[in-house]
């Protein structure tokens, strides 16, 4: 018995002058898959509050899976594939619409602006709205929000997505960029890091941020299923305090050290590039301070999924939003 108190007794000695004590086993934390609907620096708090461990100081073993395009996490979180789905929450609208016995409810707002822009096959110094009259672009997928929010921006300039201009809508997610390379289009419509790829090659230039012509939009939530909200609020509690931490780091940080931070996530894209990108959505006031999805913000979503004519019925905000995490989690980063 002795001989086992001494070996218990040099394995924590070990463990303390290591340092290994400090951070939990990976066994001890509750795995999570989320689902995003791109992966685009235009989410850097999430990559933030992945890089720097704040997942898993929350218990959280992440795992991230790309789903390239919001209908295509809306079924992997129906399916069951996904706990958390990150896309936008017109998925949610609909599927509400649908009657499902399992509707999916958002529980925090992550960026506030749209997070792609238009370019354009030549230099535009005094790009205005009205130059897309007549001309040929590729755009979004029909009643996903890239789409909606650049009609919306057109119907706000007095122009006709349907008949001022041409706006192909039948390429794939994320094919865009490669299509604009050997089309016939004037302009298509990019999410980054591919609107500055376009412009590193030569072969585009970003004219307009649809961020800023459309100005404070919901554009993307993190979302579950009603019965895993249910059944696991302390994780998406401890996954949205995670959620608020990268929050944090962004409001208090430069767009260097922000790129700096998220590097690792964008392994194909060097450094200056990835800062540039940051910048320009720093700049813009991409993301929010806090996770908290407002009722004025869900308004404004169903308003413009209506004038795109996407809109099944009006739905009530208190059954597709719980602000409960976000609440929670923003007051417990401003406590002292």
């Amino acid at each position: 018995i002795m001989k086992k108190w001494i070996s218990l007794l040099l394995v924590c000695l070990l463990g303390l002058m290591t340092g290994c004590s400090k951070q939990e086993p990976a066994a001890d934390l509750t795995p999570v898959t989320l689902n995003e609907v791109a992966h685009s620096i235009f989410y850097a708090p999430q990559y933030v509050a992945i890089e720097n461990g704040y997942f898993a100081e929350e218990g959280i073993d992440l795992t991230l899976v790309t789903g390239f395009g919001a209908d295509k996490v809306a079924t992997a979180l129906v399916s069951g594939e996904a706990d958390i789905g990150f896309m936008g929450s017109e998925s949610s609208i609909y599927i509400y619409n649908q009657n499902p016995e399992d509707y999916i409810v958002n529980f925090a707002q992550l960026t506030q602006r749209a997070g792609n822009f238009l370019v354009a096959r030549e230099p535009m110094e005094n790009f205005s709205w009205e130059d897309l009259k007549g001309t040929y672009v590729l755009g979004g997928r029909k009643g996903g929000m890239p789409q909606m929010v650049f009609e919306f921006i057109l119907k706000k300039n007095n122009i006709d997505p349907a008949t001022d201009l041409s706006i192909d809508q039948s390429i794939d997610f994320g094919s865009t960029a490669a299509a604009f390379t050997r089309n016939d289009a004037q302009f298509t419509v990019e999410f980054e890091p591919s609107a500055t790829a376009l412009e590193t090659e030569g072969v585009g230039h970003v004219v307009a941020s649809l961020g800023e012509a459309s100005g404070y939009v919901p554009y993307t939530a993190y979302s579950v299923k009603q019965s895993y909200l249910s059944e696991h609020p302390e994780i998406l509690q401890a996954f949205t305090n995670a959620l608020q931490k990268g929050m944090d780091f962004v409001q208090s940080h430069t767009p260097e050290e922000i790129a700096i931070v998220i590097q690792p996530q964008f392994e194909e894209t060097d450094l200056e590039t990835i800062t540039t990108i940051v910048t320009r959505y720093y700049e813009q006031d991409t993301w929010k301070s806090d996770l908290i999805f407002e009722k004025d913000s869900f308004d404004l979503l169903q308003n413009i999924l209506q004038e795109a004519g996407e809109l099944p019925a009006w739905t009530p905000y208190e059954d597709l939003v719980n602000t409960e995490f976000a609440e929670k989690a923003a007051k417990t980063a401003a406590a002292p």
